[in-house]
């Protein structure tokens, strides 16, 4: 069996598991971690635990953090059979300096049976322009996302595009707004989709994560806990410490997004493949696959599993421990297929897990 007894051996470990407790918190909104770890660290430039059974503790390598923001106001509008919801954020609570990478606005979608069984929404997020009286406001759109209405779980949107403007320029955040669409284009009240607003169970109420990455990270020896102030030590360089300087971070986090794990167009021909002589119908299908970067921070389009989440932010602090997660299906679907069977009979089969539906980080 083994195991740390000793305290002076879980102290050096600490600081190393912050980035991922902190990020964790981040992505599943988990309460317990919040309350018990997170109370300890506040910002002074880099992340920094302030634990005072660590004394003078050495530094987090931070090349990343990021943060959950709880809605601050939360309206609905009918307007002329049309139906929205407005959500604001307050961001100021990003460092100053820090660029954000990536940003996401999380909401959860209740199970519906009722009414739209069956049924598929176009969910769009927009950035809230500019506000007008008595007319619509100027909107650009963010993401979207279709699902099924009995679809239930956190829907992930990418606001990345707006947040860093709100950051510099906070007087122009005048909110996102969300609506939902049947798929013959009629405004649905989210309500009735199953959408969970502010006034909803805490667990399941809307809220954002930021991530973001500094441009110059230090790493700091581990010392002592005994014998020197504080002050002293941050008046003095320590023989070991490193700076590494990651200004090309932001950059690549760019790249991988332009690159980011999808779905791709792949229509199979039947006769390509020399397949007509037996398949009837149909002559082909639109397959499509997946490709693209699985990169930290995974993007709400990337569908990423618990598991690959968790792996990102290891490869992302240590590359040659793991590799990073791999794209795949995460949805297929099937497709009916006539043909004749090895007796000339004629036979309808259906065939599944034939078309990818959704890609995801694996």
């Amino acid at each position: 069996m083994h195991g740390v007894t000793s305290g002076e051996s879980v102290r050096p470990l600490i600081p190393l598991f912050f980035p991922i407790l902190l990020c964790l918190t981040c992505l599943f909104n988990l309460e317990f971690v919040r309350r018990r770890v997170l109370r300890f660290v506040c910002w002074d430039g880099a992340l920094t635990p302030l634990l005072p059974s660590l004394g003078d503790s050495p530094g987090i390598l931070w090349l990343m953090g990021c943060f959950s923001v709880s809605v601050e106001h939360d309206r609905e509008f009918h307007h002329q059979r049309c139906h929205y919801r407005e959500f604001r954020f307050d961001l100021s609570r990003i460092p100053e300096g820090e660029a954000v990478t990536a940003a996401e606005f999380r909401i959860y979608k209740d199970y519906i049976r009722e009414r739209f069984d069956n049924e598929t929404f176009q969910i769009s997020v927009y950035q809230v322009l500019q506000e007008h009286p008595g007319r619509d406001s100027d909107l650009f759109l963010l993401d979207s996302r279709t699902i099924w209405a009995a679809e239930e779980g956190w829907l992930v949107f990418d606001i990345t595009a707006t947040s860093n403007h709100w950051v510099v320029n906070p007087q122009h955040n005048l909110g996102l707004q969300l609506s939902v669409e049947s798929i013959d284009g009629q405004s649905i009240n989210p309500k009735l989709a199953g959408l969970i607003g502010r006034h909803g169970p805490q667990n399941k109420q809307p809220f954002t994560v930021a991530f973001f990455k500094a441009t110059e990270v230090h790493l700091r020896s581990i010392r002592s806990t005994g014998g020197k102030q504080r002050s002293q030590n941050r008046s003095k360089t320590p023989k070991n410490q490193e700076a590494f300087r990651v200004s090309n971070i932001a950059e690549n986090s760019s790249s991988d997004q332009r690159q980011a794990c999808k779905k791709h167009e792949l229509y199979v021909s039947f006769r390509d493949l020399g397949w007509q002589d037996w398949i009837i119908a149909p002559e082909g299908y639109a397959a499509y696959y997946c490709e693209g970067e699985c990169a930290f921070p995974l993007n709400s389009y990337m569908n990423a599993t618990n598991h690959a989440i968790v792996q990102t932010l290891v490869h992302f602090i240590n590359p040659e421990t793991v590799p990073k997660p791999c794209c795949a299906p995460t949805q297929l679907n099937a497709i009916s297929v006539l043909y004749f069977d090895d007796s000339s009979n004629v036979i309808l089969k259906k065939y599944r897990n034939m078309v990818v539906r959704a890609c995801g980080c694996h």
